[in-house]
């Protein structure tokens, strides 16, 4: 499509609202806003080793301390965070954020004007690729404050956010790669932007994507196989047994360790995604975040013809119980999550060592 004929994202949301004529604009201008601090990362990322030296917006106190996942905070992961604050706390259009990198949620100071909507983001995704030049993102996604929220103006605290992934009005991704690019749904199907660095404005180029229900690519962290349980291990064991196994055909394996990346693959040519829950440590339910990583990237999969599981259920339909909860997640084309979510539905069978209770022993049916 010629450059002349694409919509910016401005545009594209101009004509979105004119569906809903009682709209106030609120919304719009809280998109603008995190696209806004998404190109802002995206230039720090793309200057990386260059910024480091002088770095003016950078609290390199911060950088290297343990977050509240437990994990090492890198220079831009602190910057990342403090940029989306910055750009959405001011315009009177959130009651409040939550980040991954903040224990409690973040309230807007007193000066400015609070609004109905709540943020909660992971502001750089797959910062431990950094240092080796690998594709990061950004997650965000956007929930409506209760009305007892709004209509208080109190602060706000960790229940407001913990609402399931079913009623969230937004939520989207920033690739930092090659190119960059914002991929978003605001609940009618996934709309793809990439940033024209001449004009610096996201751009209209992957309308209404859709993801096909059959693949042929899966991607999971083969390192921890000993930790999976039966039913991940079976879909894997099938996949690898290629054309000569139960599944007839061959599949290739895909590994980035930047979920954001992984998303944009499947979102782009298919495939599933798998991060289950297994016996790695026990204490954890999962690896990823459920409000910034899991429900967000869901909802785009799901508007765009995909599906999101736990492995056993609807990624979407989970009620959140802490602000940094872990899940299991299994994203991609639907016909293989379903498939994965079948395989936990049945029933484990085993074989005992003693051969009274194998399939040939005295006791046969």
């Amino acid at each position: 499509m010629p450059l002349t004929h694409r919509s910016t994202l401005t545009q594209f949301l101009i004509e979105e609202r004119r569906r809903f004529p009682g709209a106030s604009g609120d919304f719009n201008a809280l998109i603008l806003d995190v696209a806004l601090a998404c190109k802002a990362i995206a230039r720090a990322v793309a200057l990386g080793e260059l910024a480091s030296p002088a770095c003016p917006q950078a609290d390199p106190g911060a950088a290297g301390a343990i977050n509240i996942q437990g994990e090492t905070q890198t220079p831009l992961d602190v910057l990342s965070n403090k940029v989306f604050i910055r750009r959405t706390e001011w315009a009177g259009n959130l009651a409040g954020m939550a980040s991954e990198e903040m224990e409690l949620p973040y309230q807007i100071p007193g000066q400015y004007p609070r609004g109905k909507y709540l943020l909660v983001f992971d502001p750089l995704d797959g910062s431990s690729n950094i240092d080796v030049n690998v594709s990061v993102g950004s997650i965000f996604s956007v929930l409506r404050a209760s009305p007892e929220l709004e209509a208080s103006g109190r602060d706000v605290c960790e229940q407001d956010f913990l609402q399931p992934g079913s009623r969230q009005v937004a939520a989207g991704y920033a690739l930092y790669g090659p190119t960059t690019m914002l991929v978003l749904t605001v609940g009618d199907g996934v709309n793809g932007f990439t940033l024209d660095p001449n004009l610096g404005e996201f751009m209209l180029t992957h309308p209404k994507l859709q993801i096909p229900a059959d693949t042929h690519e899966f991607a999971i962290n083969a390192s921890n196989s000993r930790f999976w349980e039966a039913p991940v291990k079976r879909y894997v064991d099938e996949c690898l047994a290629g054309k000569t196994g139960p599944r007839a055909k061959d599949f290739n394996m895909r590994w980035i360790a930047s979920m954001v990346a992984e998303a944009h693959r499947i979102l782009m040519r298919g495939g599933v995604f798998m991060y289950p829950r297994d016996t790695k440590d026990m204490s954890k339910p999962g690896r990823l975040r459920l409000l910034y990583e899991a429900n967000p990237i869901g909802f785009l999969m799901e508007q765009a013809g995909g599906r999101a599981s736990t492995g056993e259920r609807p990624m979407l339909g989970v009620q959140p119980q802490s602000l940094h909860q872990r899940i299991g997640l299994v994203f991609g084309s639907r016909h293989e999550v379903e498939r994965i979510e079948r395989y936990h539905a049945e029933p484990v069978h085993t074989e005992m060592d003693n051969p009274l209770f194998t399939e040939r022993s005295l006791f046969r049916v």
